[in-house]
C-alpha cells in the first residue's frame, strides 16, 4: 500500500505541475494576444491629429454659445490640423504600405504574430485534446472543436479576436494566415507520412479473402451511396454559389470511401481484443482502404482538373499514374533503397540524422508524387512511409539500434499537426447551417457514411466471427476523412468565367460533420458489440499478451 500510495502522490505532483505550465502558459499568451488591442507609441500622435478637429470643433461650438470671438491661435491651429490631416490621408491613399508601417513600431516582426498564432492553437489544440482523451474521445476531436470556435469567433460573440491566423486573408495579416496555412499544409504530409508508416506491406500482401472482400465493399458502397447523396443535395439546393455538375457528388462519394485506422485500433486495445480474428480483418482492410481511398482521391482529382478535355484515355493514364507510383515506390523499398540511404547516413556526424534522412525520404516522394506523377503530395508522403521498416534504419549500425522512428517523429508531429486540424477547424462556417440544404446534405452524408461501412459485413467470408463489430469498426472517417476534404478545397473548376473550390464552404462544414459523428459514434458502438457479441481471439494468444495491450493502453 506504501509503494502505492507513493506512486499516487507522484502522479499528483506530475498532474500538478503539468497543470501550472499550461496555466502559466495561458496567462502568458493571453497577455501577448490582448497587446494587439493596445495602440502602438507611434500610432498615439496619428490619434491626437485626428481629435484635435474634434476638439477645435467643441471649442468653436462652446465659442458660438458664449457670444464671443474665437481665438486666432485656434483658427490656425484648425487650419494647420485641416492641412496635416488632408496631407496624411493623401499620403495614405497613395502609399498604404507606408500607412501600415507608421501604425507598427520600430521593432514590430512579423514572426512575432506567426509565434503567437502558433502559441494559441497548440496550447488550445492539447487542452482541449486531453478533455476529449478523458472522455474517451479522440483528442482529433477536441483540436477539431478549436479551430471551430477560433474560425467563428466573430459570428459566436461579434469580435475579430482570432482573425489573424485564418488563410487567405488581406493586409497587415496576410502573412501569419499563409504561414500557418503551409505549416498545416506541412502537417497533412507527415501525417500522411505517420499513417504509412503504421501500415506494413507484408500486412497488405497477407491479408485473407475476407479483408480484401471488406476493404473492396467498404470503398465501392460508400462511393456509391456519396454520389447519391451529393447530387440528390444539389438537386435540393437552389444557391447559385459553387459548382454545378457531377464534380461536387464525385468527390463526395471519394471522400465517403476513406478509414481512420487509429481510432478503431485503439477501441480494439482497450477492450483487449487486438489479436481477434475480427480486428485482425479489420485493421487489415483499413489498410487495404487508405491505398484504395489514395488512388480513388488521385483519379477523381484528376478527372476533375480535366474538366471538359475529359477522354477516356485520361482515365486510363490517370490509374497507371496512381498505381505505378505505388509500384514504383514499392520497388524502392524491395531493392532496399531507405537502407542504403540510412547506411550513408551513418556515417555522418551530428544530432537528428534519423528523423533528417526519413524526411529527406518523406519530402522527396511527396515532391516527386507531385511534380513527376501529377498526384497530390500526400500520396508521396504515404508511400514513404509504406516502404519504410525498422529494419532499414536499425540494423545498419549500433547508433539507431533500439530507435523507433515514429517516436522521433513525435515532436515535429506534436507541432504541426494540430495545426492542420486547428486549421481545418477554421474552415468550418457555422453561418453555412442556417441554409437547411447543408443541413441535408450534413445529415445525408452522415447516413450514407455509417450505412456504406456497414455494408462491409457482407465481406466477410468466415463463420462463426462478429460480422457486426467488423462492420462497425470500418465507420470512423477521423483524419483521413479531412484530408481528403482538404483537398477538395484547393480542387478548383471553371464556372460563369471564374474558378471556385470543388468543395465550398457549406459542404466543407457538411464533411466535417459527418466526420466528427462518425469518430465519436464508433468506440461506444464497437465495444457494445464487441462484449454483447464476443470475439474470436485465436487460440495461441495467451493471456500474457492481453495483459501486455492493457499495460501498453495505461502507458498510453
Amino acid at each position: 500500500m506504501a509503494g502505492s500510495t507513493g506512486l499516487k502522490s507522484v502522479f499528483r505532483r506530475r498532474r500538478t505541475v503539468s497543470w501550472r505550465m499550461i496555466l502559466a502558459f495561458a496567462i502568458l499568451t493571453i497577455f501577448a494576444w490582448s497587446l494587439k488591442f493596445v495602440p502602438p507609441v507611434s500610432a498615439l500622435p496619428a490619434a491626437n491629429a485626428a481629435m484635435e478637429p474634434v476638439l477645435v470643433s467643441a471649442a468653436d461650438e462652446q465659442g458660438g454659445h458664449d457670444g464671443g470671438p474665437v481665438d486666432e491661435a485656434t483658427d490656425s491651429g484648425r487650419e494647420s490640423s485641416s492641412a496635416d490631416s488632408s496631407g496624411g490621408a493623401t499620403d495614405a491613399s497613395e502609399n498604404p504600405a507606408a500607412h501600415e508601417a507608421g501604425h507598427a513600431s520600430g521593432h514590430d516582426d512579423p514572426v512575432a504574430e506567426v509565434l503567437l498564432a502558433i502559441t494559441i492553437i497548440l496550447l488550445l489544440a492539447k487542452i482541449v485534446g486531453d478533455g476529449f482523451e478523458r472522455i474517451g474521445m479522440p483528442a482529433v476531436l477536441g483540436e477539431l472543436v478549436v479551430g471551430i470556435l477560433l474560425g467563428n469567433w466573430e459570428y459566436l460573440t461579434g469580435f475579430h479576436m482570432f482573425d489573424f491566423f485564418k488563410p487567405h486573408l488581406d493586409g497587415s495579416h496576410a502573412l501569419t494566415g499563409s504561414v500557418i496555412d503551409m505549416l498545416a499544409r506541412i502537417g497533412v504530409v507527415l501525417l500522411l507520412f505517420e499513417v504509412g508508416l503504421e501500415s506494413r506491406v507484408k500486412e497488405m500482401m497477407s491479408v485473407g479473402l475476407s479483408s480484401l472482400l471488406v476493404a473492396v465493399l467498404g470503398v465501392v458502397v460508400p462511393i456509391g451511396l456519396g454520389f447519391g447523396v451529393g447530387y440528390l443535395a444539389q438537386s435540393l439546393s437552389d444557391s447559385p454559389d459553387g459548382p454545378q455538375g457531377w464534380q461536387v457528388p464525385a468527390f463526395l462519394g471519394a471522400t465517403l470511401c476513406a478509414t481512420s485506422v487509429g481510432i478503431t485500433a485503439r477501441v480494439l486495445k482497450d477492450i483487449g481484443a487486438g489479436q481477434a480474428r475480427e480486428s485482425r480483418i479489420i485493421l487489415g482492410a483499413a489498410v487495404l482502404d487508405d491505398v484504395l481511398g489514395l488512388v480513388v482521391l488521385a483519379v477523381v482529382s484528376g478527372i476533375i482538373l480535366e474538366g471538359s478535355n475529359f477522354q477516356p484515355f485520361t482515365l486510363v493514364k490517370i490509374v497507371g499514374m496512381s498505381i505505378g507510383f505505388l509500384a514504383v515506390a514499392l520497388a524502392m523499398g524491395a531493392i532496399q533503397l531507405p537502407r542504403m540511404l540510412f547506411r550513408a547516413a551513418s556515417f555522418l556526424r551530428g544530432r537528428g540524422l534519423l528523423v533528417a534522412t526519413a524526411l529527406v525520404i518523406c519530402f522527396g516522394f511527396s515532391w516527386a508524387a507531385n511534380k513527376i506523377a501529377q498526384l497530390a503530395p500526400i500520396i508521396g508522403a504515404f508511400a514513404a512511409g509504406l516502404i519504410l521498416e525498422g529494419a532499414h534504419y536499425q540494423e545498419v549500425g549500433d547508433k539507431w539500434r533500439n530507435r523507433r522512428l515514429e517516436d522521433a517523429l513525435a515532436p515535429l508531429s506534436a507541432l504541426l499537426v494540430p495545426v492542420f486540424f486547428v486549421a481545418m477547424g477554421t474552415s468550418v462556417e457555422l453561418s453555412a447551417f442556417s441554409d437547411s440544404s447543408v443541413l441535408i446534405l450534413a445529415t445525408g452524408l452522415t447516413v450514407a457514411a455509417v450505412v456504406g461501412k456497414l455494408a462491409c459485413c457482407f465481406g466477410v467470408r468466415e463463420k462463426g466471427l462478429n460480422v457486426l463489430a467488423v462492420g462497425l469498426g470500418m465507420i470512423p472517417r477521423g483524419e483521413v476523412g479531412l484530408i481528403f476534404a482538404g483537398q477538395g478545397r484547393e480542387l478548383k473548376v471553371m464556372r460563369n468565367g471564374e474558378l471556385v473550390s470543388v468543395v465550398d464552404d457549406g459542404t466543407f462544414s457538411a464533411i466535417v460533420v459527418m466526420v466528427m459523428v462518425t469518430t465519436m459514434v464508433t468506440p461506444p458502438l464497437l465495444k457494445w458489440a464487441m462484449a454483447k457479441y464476443g470475439s474470436s481471439i485465436p487460440e495461441k494468444s495467451s493471456p500474457d499478451t492481453h495483459a501486455g495491450h492493457g499495460h501498453g493502453h495505461d502507458g498510453h
